[in-house]
């Protein structure tokens, strides 16, 4: 069995007896006052948990980039009464049945063992969790259409306890109708955190939303001890030592690729790789020209993040541009892309921004092998390795 996988089934085995123990625990640390209380969060900046003796306030203070308002939801344990206020929605515990709009929201679930509590999802085969492909062939799960947003009648018809909601997609024209048809449609922001540890942190947002913030809570700080300390071995790599790095692709001219403020981009500078495009300030995609690109990281070691190719062939004879670059010319291309569900879903973009230990050990196993020695690659494969 190889180390990552190892690894893995240790990670899964301790949650499973974790789960037993806590299973009378799950409401958080007992508070006898409604007086609201902030439960501190250590990355995440999108959201903030207050707790009062029956029951929580949610309050996504960054719904999306830019964003000039807030939202606030009420979690009810069960029994509780309604507190004074205005929500956005109301949850009352215990949940069963919940729909998820992203992938990324789908480990949380995995993890938290409530993967039976999803009641559909839009565009099913972009799932790749195994756990939810157990219950998709069992016909448990709804297929909420392949469209860019999920379809609401649909949704209204299943009368979900709570509906998670992403930014990136359309969903928020829905949030006033679901509203009146008294379905709680929390969103989720996770997203626009940059630090690498913050979008897993939104674990805890989810937590509370099913009354498992213990679990949750202990979940994260399991990433993030494991984060921590692969970050560790590179830090007293000296810069001398940090190889060059290219990341992104071109499309329709453009090329596209991590800011250096970005998730992606503190993830290489994590791993002790010396980013091309560190002086380009943005917490988004960059965009910009080929020839720019070419003077910068004509001679870069690595090409990380190179799309969705089979082959280093196939990628020069799809854009015969790419040829110009040393990490093609060596062979030191590395794409993400390489591990999918049943149907084609790319477990990257649905497990990576919850387990970024993950995304970070590969990296450094890719840059810096020798600090790694027994490690084997997760997300990432190395073309026509």
């Amino acid at each position: 069995m190889t180390t990552v996988l190892k690894n893995q089934t240790l990670f899964f085995a301790f949650f499973a007896s974790f789960f037993l123990l806590i299973s009378c625990q799950e409401k958080g640390t007992e508070i006898v006052s409604n007086e609201l209380e902030e439960i501190p969060l250590s990355y995440a900046q999108g959201f903030e948990i207050q707790r009062a003796a029956d029951y929580w306030v949610l309050e996504v203070t960054q719904p999306w980039k830019g964003a000039d308002q807030s939202f606030r939801y009420v979690v009810l344990e069960e029994h509780a009464q309604l507190p004074d206020g205005e929500f956005d929605g109301v949850v009352q515990l215990p949940v069963e049945d919940v729909i998820l709009t992203s992938t990324t929201q789908i480990p949380h679930l995995d993890l938290l063992g409530a993967t039976d509590r999803l009641l559909a999802f839009p565009n099913l085969d972009l799932i790749s969790s195994e756990k939810v492909w157990d219950r998709i062939r069992q016909n448990q799960i709804e297929d909420l259409g392949s469209a860019p947003s999920a379809n609401i009648e649909m949704v209204l018809d299943l009368e979900p306890d709570w509906m998670m909601i992403s930014t990136l997609g359309s969903d928020v024209k829905n949030l006033e109708l679901l509203q009146k048809a008294g379905i709680a449609a929390p969103i989720n922001g996770e997203y626009v955190e940059q630090h690498p540890l913050g979008r897993a942190e939104w674990i805890k947002f989810t937590g509370v939303l099913l009354g498992k913030l213990d679990a949750a809570d202990s979940i994260f700080r399991a990433v993030e001890s494991a984060y921590l300390e692969a970050k560790a071995l590179t830090d007293q790599v000296a810069d001398s030592e940090k190889p060059s790095v290219l990341s992104g692709v071109l499309y329709q001219d453009v090329w596209y690729a991590p800011g250096a403020e970005s998730w992606g981009a503190k993830i290489l500078e994590n791993a002790g790789g010396a980013y091309i495009f560190k002086e380009n300030e943005g917490s988004g995609s960059l965009e910009l020209n080929y020839e720019y690109v070419l003077d910068q990281a004509l001679d870069t070691e690595y090409w990380i993040g190179s799309a969705d190719f089979a082959s280093i062939d196939e990628m020069g004879a799809a854009e015969p541009r790419y040829r110009a670059f040393k990490a093609f010319q060596t062979g030191n291309v590395f794409t993400y892309t390489g591990k999918r569900g049943p149907k084609g879903g790319y477990e990257y973009f649905e497990l990576g921004y919850m387990r970024p230990d993950w995304v970070l050990k590969d990296l450094i196993k890719i840059l810096h092998p020798e600090l790694l020695p027994d490690y084997q690659l997760y997300f990432y494969t190395q073309l026509d390795e």
